[in-house]
């Protein structure tokens, strides 16, 4: 009496695709194979069952390719992400921020303007985490003070919470004296304005000599860089560049979040250098 080996019953997933696939090529193979026999177009009837057998298998390698990934904010690197979240609180514009300044110090003239924490500016952030809540990370225990405002939009104290960005400027009076004035930048008021307290003779003379020779405005000399790169103006300075020439230093953020410094001469009012940060 002979034993046949008992077949294994068990096919696995694999092979029941397998073998399905195969049996549906089969039958597409055998479909053009009558075409064929049947039909005079054999060429063209042929080439027709052969498209319509490779029909019968589904097409399991196609990916979603049509999705797109959000490059346009992955391949942002940390400065300008940094610089598109603090640009999209900023409602008073560079205009109206050196207006504010310059009213502050009667006859006074601008020289210096900058959008705190924009650009390099560590320090600052030292006691708020990058998280837009400013909590602190100097692992100190909350203080009652400032440090508690959940939000930091559109905080109600005249003095600005840690996490509102704020314009700082520097103006000159005729014979030098400079004062400082801090505004914010969401509600266009003056959070500070008092005398720079650590100026020395000589530097009230070369800010004298300066704002005498420096015949463009900041507001000529910021046009002149924003009408070569449209942009957001965040930063404008008036010193003398590697050369000794007198040059109002314009930082301009492009819609790309990239910055570019320009230098424009302070008496020409001609562009003599421009520098692009692709960080």
């Amino acid at each position: 009496m002979r034993f046949e080996p008992r077949r294994n019953k068990t096919v696995s997933p694999r092979t029941r695709r397998l073998r399905v696939a195969g049996g549906a090529l089969c039958a597409a193979a055998l479909a053009a194979t009558l075409v064929t026999g049947c039909g005079q177009d054999s060429g063209d009837e042929t080439a027709a069952a052969t498209s319509e057998a490779a029909k019968v298998l589904p097409n399991q390698t196609t990916s979603p390719s049509g999705s797109v990934s959000p490059s346009g904010t992955a391949q942002l690197t940390e400065d300008q992400t940094k610089r598109k979240e603090l640009l999209s609180t900023v409602k008073v514009t560079f205009d109206k921020a050196a207006t504010t300044a310059v009213g502050e110090v009667s006859g006074g003239k601008l020289t210096d303007l900058d959008l705190e924490g924009i650009d390099d500016q560590d320090d600052d952030d030292a006691t708020g985490s990058p998280s837009p809540t400013g909590s602190p990370t100097d692992g100190t225990s909350p203080s009652p003070g400032g440090t508690e405002s959940p939000g930091g939009t559109g905080s109600p104290s005249p003095s600005g919470s840690a996490s509102s960005p704020k314009w700082v400027a520097e103006v000159v009076e005729e014979d030098g004296t400079a004062h400082n004035v801090t505004i914010d930048a969401v509600t266009g008021k003056v959070i500070d304005s008092s005398p720079d307290a650590d100026q020395s003779d000589a530097d009230k003379q070369k800010l004298a000599d300066q704002i005498s020779k420096a015949t463009q405005t900041p507001q000529q000399a910021a046009k002149v860089a924003t009408d070569k790169k449209p942009g957001k103006v965040t930063s404008i300075a008036l010193d003398e560049n590697d050369s000794n020439v007198l040059v109002w230093q314009v930082d301009v953020v492009t819609k790309d979040w990239k910055k570019t410094t320009f230098d424009v001469d302070a008496a020409k009012g001609t562009i003599t250098d421009e520098q692009v940060d692709n960080d």
